[in-house]
């Protein structure tokens, strides 16, 4: 679903976001009568003007009257240009002295505000108008909002009015990362994908006018589209819109001709070295001119400086504006520039293979085949496919379409690839390009394209191939990553029992740094949650200490590694520090294009979220791992993704959009990973309908599930969601089971919550509480201290259900509006059944008497019977009164029975 945009209306209602800290300056000096104005700083595009129209709002909701006045260039060429129009009718200008006095006294009104005057653009106001209005100031007859352009030769005007103290300046620059995120979600209206937001922060750099523009652009143009949960980008490239090519083509305007020439070799070929750009011509005085002016930056790196544009849009400006055949002559020139020292630097060899593919559309193919490595040592993935793509067929060979395959896969071209890596295999020659194709169809086949059993078939007729043990044991890890991730989490571990503890005693990086990462996963999801830390952290440690050395592995990017702390931690119950893990992985993935690692740790950290109680993050996480699936192809990620989505909508009341995502779901085969919590979607929705026995159904198949494959973290999870539906009894025993089976922290507070749920014991819900608590898993401690402040109202002992009831209500706080059973049942408190409840919430929720007997296979008559004595222990005498009584459950949460 994309929900048509009116960008007009939405261009016009930007919110104002990140200046709060401003906005109280200006009250207070609006307040003080010695105060004459405010004056706000800042570079092109940062918000001065609507800053300057939020404080006249201000101005005039407190009952000032006000003016408006722009400066312009052109109004500067007339005396008064600027303000002629707020001159009272009828005052004789041609004595200044004279006329400013009367000027005053007309807008002087005794025993009103001051009149508050907004002049955008003060730096080009004429002298007069400057001069009056400083006399006005002087006066107190006027309170001025001014803005000023940074960076402009020094003005007569900004001098004249903001000398002295009464005049406060302040100044504004670019909006941080998680201003713009703000500023997205609220002028967007919905969620914005961390990738989404990242490359629209960085494309920007923080300027609210360019961000303004960008998103107007990626609008019209179709490329920005959400699905009725979260806004995605769907192409790289960012185009704006005409307006920014034109401001910031003024604003480039502002470069010399030798400038200029500079500006272009930029844009074409940065970041260049400082001693390169000199090479091409550009003198050192010019340089510091641009540096000053604020279009280029340089950066100190050990004896090199290197210089680039001072913003990422100028370089888009500029390439649109140059001729195809200049571009191909700079291009050209700085590839021979190169080319002339030796091509000595790492990179070299990819500059100027990329700089003589872009000018010519050829280039040797050993240098293509050289770049295209480089490329891929720094996942730049779209780099690879355009420099292999560029080799002429009959000169491709095993290697290069690997090399094609392997990219074409990780841009989200499932397809393309497996024919590039099918065409390779037939052509593979030694075993190690077989084993490399082998595990690159293995990759496509398996983790984009969701096809087990032939990604299993590829790999099996491969070991049938190689006969090394290094080839036998590095397909056997492959194998045992498909066996973990695709249902059958102790198979793998048995594939793997024999890989070394760290890299010392295993010769091949590739193979350790790859079953590292698979057995990690399997010891998490079978609940050594301890061995599974201790493993990821040090294989996390190992590859990035070896990443930088080119060639020598060829497992993604490092932050892959850190996937699986995020599951570990997870499931040993450190969530604040899985929550740090995957954040620190997203922020690394940032400048690298890796979609499916970028999907993956979003998934991971939605499911923390969701273990955390925290189920309005954990939504905008699953929304985002969908929708970039969705975009790149990835189809494995796709199904637990809807799965989260749904389970955490219905626990937010938002039925609607947990069916939608159901019915989504239902289009994709069951991929067998985390066994079971597929149907937690499922099994909340009906909770959030009131309809329990039918929820704790779904989730005891579910459990079954995880426990016949295996799954002993993800059974631990959905026994603890059975307890919470008002199934405590029917688990507790498993979860204890669990609880000596695993070694991680959760599954024993999970045990412990079960337990003391289904006993009733206060003393020992507020105990869980404090443990769930301590591990960072808010909802569970808020249900936990709200049930027990439950019992002792019921016994009661008010003081001790007080207590409770602060802890509880500290704990949801943090919960982002979960309406669970448990919540609601401590809200109601009153001593109903489990049966009780569960038709109290039917009855809440609309359903009629005939209805719930037929849900529950009751009588009609035994489903008033019921409903008269909820009645009576609730002292209501309608369905009316229980709606209201049980609201949130009615606007699509769930309730619980108290003990």
């Amino acid at each position: 679903m994309d929900p048509a945009v009116d960008t007009r209306t939405w261009a016009r209602h930007w919110p104002l976001v990140g200046r709060d800290a401003q906005l109280d300056s200006f009250d207070k000096a609006l307040a003080d009568p010695r105060s004459h104005g405010f004056m706000i700083f800042g570079p092109e595009g940062v918000g001065k003007s609507r800053l300057a129209e939020e404080c006249l709002d201000r101005a005039m909701q407190s009952g000032s009257r006000h003016g408006r006045a722009v400066a312009t260039a052109a109004a500067a060429t007339v005396p008064l240009g600027a303000l002629a129009h707020l001159v009272p009718v009828g005052i004789d200008l041609s004595d200044p002295v004279e006329g400013f006095a009367a000027v005053a006294g007309a807008l002087s009104k005794p025993g009103e505000h001051r009149m508050v005057v907004l002049v955008d653009d003060v730096h080009l106001l004429d002298a007069t108008s400057a001069v009056l209005l400083r006399q006005l100031l002087d006066a107190g007859v006027i309170f001025l909002i001014g803005t000023v352009r940074s960076g402009e030769e020094k003005s007569t005007a900004v001098e004249a009015l903001g000398h002295g103290n009464a005049v406060q300046r302040v100044d504004l620059s670019e909006l941080e990362r998680t201003q713009v995120e703000s500023l997205l979600q609220q002028s967007l209206g919905l969620s914005v994908g961390l990738r989404t937001s990242s490359e629209l922060f960085l494309a920007s750099g923080g300027n609210v006018l360019y961000l303004r523009e960008l998103v107007l652009g990626a609008l019209a143009s179709g490329e920005l589209v959400n699905d009725g949960e979260v806004w995605e980008l769907t192409a790289k490239r960012l185009r704006g819109t005409p307006r920014l090519h034109e401001l910031i083509g003024h604003r480039l305007s502002a470069a010399s001709s030798d400038g200029r020439l500079a500006l272009e070799y930029l844009a074409v070929c940065e970041p260049m070295s400082l001693a390169d750009l000199a090479g091409m011509g550009a003198e050192e005085n010019v340089l510091v001119d641009l540096e000053r002016a604020g279009l280029i930056r340089t950066l100190s790196e050990g004896k090199r400086t290197r210089v680039s544009l001072a913003h990422p849009l100028y370089g888009e400006v500029l390439r649109a504006e140059l001729p195809l055949i200049r571009r191909r002559a700079l291009v050209l020139r700085r590839a021979e520039q190169i080319a002339a020292r030796g091509a000595r630097r790492r990179d070299d060899a990819l500059h100027i293979a990329s700089s003589r593919l872009a000018a010519t559309g050829s280039a040797d193919p050993s240098l293509l085949i050289q770049a295209a490595t480089l490329s891929r040592h720094a996942h730049d993935y779209p780099q690879v496919v355009a420099l292999i793509s560029a080799i002429e067929e009959d000169k491709q060979t095993p290697a290069t379409r690997l090399l094609l395959g392997e990219a074409l896969f990780e841009v989200g071209d499932s397809e393309q690839a497996e024919a590039v890596l099918a065409a390779a295999d037939a052509r593979a020659i030694g075993e190690r390009q077989k084993l490399a194709v082998t595990i690159a169809r293995v990759m496509s086949l398996f983790w984009i394209s969701g096809r087990t059993e032939e990604a299993l078939a590829v790999n099996s007729a491969a070991r049938a191939h190689v006969s090394s043990p290094e080839a036998q044991r590095i397909l056997l890890i492959n194998e045992a990553a498909m066996r973990t991730i695709s249902g059958e989490p102790g198979r793998g571990l048995t594939l793997l029992a024999d890989l070394s503890e760290d890299l010392e005693q295993e010769p091949n990086a590739n193979i350790w740094l790859r079953g590292a990462m698979i057995k990690g996963t399997g010891l998490a999801l079978r609940g050594r949650t301890d061995e599974a830390v201790a493993l990821t952290k040090r294989s996390y440690t190992t590859h990035v200490m070896i990443a930088r050395q080119e060639g020598k592995i060829r497992v993604p990017h490092p932050a892959t590694q850190l996937i699986i702390s995020v599951i570990a931690l997870g499931e040993a119950g450190r969530l604040p520090e899985a929550r740090w893990t995957g954040e620190r992985g997203l922020a690394d993935l940032e400048s690298v294009h890796a979609p499916l690692a970028h999907i993956w740790m979003t998934f991971w950290l939605a499911r923390a979220e969701w273990q955390a109680g925290h189920p309005g993050t954990a939504r905008h996480l699953y929304a985002e791992a969908a929708a970039q699936s969705r975009i790149h192809h990835n189809k494995r990620p796709l199904r637990p993704a809807l799965a989260g989505l749904a389970a955490t909508a219905a626990v937010l009341g938002d039925t609607v959009a947990a069916e939608t995502a159901l019915r989504e779901l239902e289009a994709h085969p069951d991929t067998g990973m985390i066994a079971g919590e597929e149907e937690l979607g499922k099994a909340w929705l009906l909770a959030a309908r009131g309809e329990l026995t039918k929820a704790r159904t779904v989730l005891l198949k579910a459990a079954a599930v995880a426990r016949s494959s295996g799954h002993v973290t993800s059974e631990a999870l959905i026994l603890t969601d059975v307890a919470r539906m008002d199934g405590a009894r029917e688990v507790t025993d498993r979860l204890n089971e669990l609880a000596q089976q695993t070694d991680g922290a959760f599954a024993v507070a999970r045990a412990h919550f079960a337990a003391a749920l289904a006993t009733g014991d206060a003393e020992r819900l507020l105990q869980c509480s404090i443990e769930c608590e301590r591990l960072g898993a808010d909802l569970l401690a808020a249900e936990a201290a709200s049930t027990a402040a439950a019992v002792w109202r019921q016994r009661g002992e008010s003081r001790r259900a007080t207590a409770a009831s602060h802890r509880a209500a500290t704990a949801k706080a943090r919960c982002e509006g979960a309406l669970t059973p448990l919540l609601t049942a401590a809200e109601v408190a009153a001593p109903l059944t489990i049966r009780e409840h569960e038709i109290a919430l039917l009855a809440a929720s609309g359903v009629p008497s005939k209805g719930i007997a037929a849900r529950l296979v009751l009588s009609v008559r035994t489903v008033d019977n019921h409903l008269q004595r909820i009645y009576s222990k609730l002292g209501i005498t309608n369905r009316g009164q229980l709606s209201d009584l049980m609201k949130p459950t009615a606007q699509g949460g769930s309730g619980g029975p108290t003990k």
